[in-house]
């Protein structure tokens, strides 16, 4: 039946004169087709059946008038083009590819019900139990074996990233820091030092030849750091954070933590022009139109941002805040206690207000005077139930959480009336070592608990990395919390990855994680509104897609059902181009041939 309808689709291209009689033909025929799928005349698999009918929703959505002028263009006349051999040099393999599959789904040939994993682990002789025909302990025997076998193959994935606590790895680490440590001519009382790190930090022109001479380098990242360092673009990165590099520029093992702070050419040749352009040209979350007081960011009823320190040790080249931050540690980062005043005298005037996040930049850089003062005085606010404090210190900067800080911080939780915890950036489970451990071993004896927030970049989004990396986390005592789609900003393409990608990880990789394990929300975040959660599919919806093979989506926030509210419009990065680079980093794309079916 799906074959005779395939003929069908190829007729209406040929045969319709103009674009509106394709666009009716084409409606009519998928409700025919949608007809037969309710009437069960068309023998599918019920993941495939439910497949068939989301996609044929997909494609009435990306060809309807409405939708084309939403976008300002006509997906519509790209497929024309397409079928009829017009304008080709405009449209690119993405485009095809997501219509290729497309149409398999909608007729009902994409063996989504296989699942990904099920063919290898069939060749490798796994048996599934078919519960009708076999009962009891048998059963359970056998489907016992099969999640073993399952465990296994999973088990091989994670194999590939290390935990920085592991034994040879630690002591790659130890001979990194001897190394970091003979440059300077200090010791190890200097390394546990917050301010004997801070003052050492690589940031400015003449560090780079400091960073030349402790790891290796390629002529890329050289150049990316120059022109940074040279266009005040950010960048820094602690000795402490140095040490987790190998030595070796062969990103290896090492390529998270590389690509995190060493720019790549096309984001400081983008910066430095966005900055030439335009000012505000890199607020995506258009923060300077959602501050109503210095230091305050707020988006939400009942939490807002106070930022008291306007820079961090060291940069992510994908930070939100790259808009306004120049350089790592800055001297023009830190506030007057006045200046902090005003913001928090902002907070006792607006009562619904039951959450702070106190972020930055990295607030946890002040001094452990100011973060107690801050502290105090939040908590003289009857309405302030919850501090929040944003740091990647336990990352960048672990020795700065003393037993002396977590003693004080943790002194102002009052059980039954006022909580503190941190949320902190773990992006890779190379960063987990004994330091981390440490520093957040301190916190939890302080009734302080820590949670983490994931940026899902490129080069954080290889299949079961993540689980890989939750579970390091969850060793050290680090509780999932967000995992974010990357702000969308042009400079940072390097480093994006498809929203599908995202909401596959989440259903096929950390669904196999027991539910404390998996605890993170997967979001994206709408310029001025906030954050929307990508597995909650009423969310958002595929309304085009470009030439280039890049899909348009328009997302639903947050307030909708509550207040009017506009929607959001957003291109997303080529799932096509994502598997070309993924597989330049040595990945098999048929380990991520279902991406193609997250809409």
């Amino acid at each position: 039946m799906s074959d005779l309808f395939q003929k069908e689709l190829n007729k209406i291209f040929e045969e319709s004169k103009d674009l509106e009689e394709t666009r009716k033909r084409l409606y009519e025929h998928l409700n025919e087709l949608e007809l037969e799928y309710r009437s069960g005349k068309v023998d599918l698999h019920d993941l495939d059946y439910q497949l068939a009918l989301e996609s044929t929703n997909v494609f009435k959505n990306v060809i309807s008038p409405k939708n084309e002028k939403i976008v300002g263009f006509s997906t519509l006349k790209t497929l024309c083009d397409l079928k009829t051999g017009k304008n080709l040099g405009d449209i690119k393999e993405g485009f095809i590819q997501e219509f290729a599959h497309l149409f398999k789904a909608i007729y009902g040939k994409a063996k989504y019900s296989d699942g990904w994993l099920w063919p290898s682990l069939k060749k490798e002789g796994a048996k599934l139990v078919d519960f009708s025909s076999i009962k009891g302990r048998k059963a359970a025997d056998m489907r016992s074996d099969f999640l073993d076998s399952a465990g296994k193959k999973i088990a091989e994935y994670m194999g590939r990233y290390p935990s920085g606590m592991e034994p040879e790895i630690i002591k790659t680490r130890e001979r990194n820091r001897k190394r970091i440590l003979d440059y300077f001519g200090a010791d190890l009382d200097d390394w546990y030092r917050k301010g004997w790190q801070m003052r050492h930090v690589f940031r400015k022109k003449g560090d780079l030849e400091d960073l030349k001479n402790l790891v290796q380098l390629t002529e890329d990242e050289i150049k990316g750091i120059s022109m940074s360092v040279e266009n005040r673009i950010p960048f820094g990165i602690t000795p402490y954070y140095l040490s987790l590099m190998d030595y070796e520029a062969n990103r290896r093992r090492d390529y998270q933590i590389r690509s995190q702070v060493i720019p790549s050419l096309h984001y400081a040749e983008n910066m430095t022009k966005h900055r030439e352009d335009r000012e505000y040209a890199l607020d995506f979350m258009g923060e300077h139109d959602t501050s109503p007081h210095d230091l305050i960011t707020r988006r939400y009823i009942t939490i807002a941002i106070m930022k008291p320190y306007n820079s961090c040790p060291q940069i992510c080249v994908y930070c939100q805040r790259n808009w306004e931050v120049t350089e790592a540690l800055s001297p023009k980062a830190t506030y007057s206690k006045k200046t902090i005043d005003g913001a928090i005298d902002w907070f006792a005037e607006h009562p619904s207000i039951i959450d702070v996040l106190i972020t930055g930049g990295d607030p946890f850089v002040l001094n452990d005077g100011m973060v107690e003062y801050i502290t105090k005085r939040f908590f003289e606010l009857d309405h302030v139930i919850n501090l929040r404090w944003g740091t990647r210190i336990f990352v960048t900067l672990p020795m700065r959480i003393t037993d002396k800080f977590g003693e004080m911080l943790g002194s102002y939780i009052e059980p039954g009336k006022r909580n503190i915890c941190c949320v902190t950036h773990v992006e890779s489970s190379y960063e987990i070592t004994p330091e981390v451990s440490e520093s957040v071993n301190i916190c939890r004896k302080n009734k302080i608990y820590v949670y983490n927030q994931l940026v899902l970049t490129l080069e954080a989004s290889k299949r079961f990395q993540n689980v890989a990396t939750r579970i390091a986390m969850k060793k050290v005592g680090i509780d999932p919390y967000y995992t974010f789609y990357p702000k969308g900003k042009e400079e940072q393409k390097d480093y994006l990855v498809p929203i599908a990608r995202l909401c596959q990880e989440r259903k096929e990789e950390a669904r196999i994680l027991p539910g404390i394990f998996r605890t993170d929300e997967p979001v994206f975040n709408v310029p001025r509104l906030g954050k929307i959660h990508l597995r909650a599919s009423p969310d958002r919806e595929l309304i085009a897609i470009t030439p280039e093979g890049r899909r348009i989506y328009r997302f639903y926030p947050w307030e909708k059902g509550i207040t009017p509210v506009k929607c959001y419009i957003y291109k997303d990065v080529s799932i096509y181009r994502y598997l070309k680079e993924i597989e330049k980093r040595g990945e098999k794309t048929e380990d991520y041939k279902s991406i193609w079916y997250y809409y």
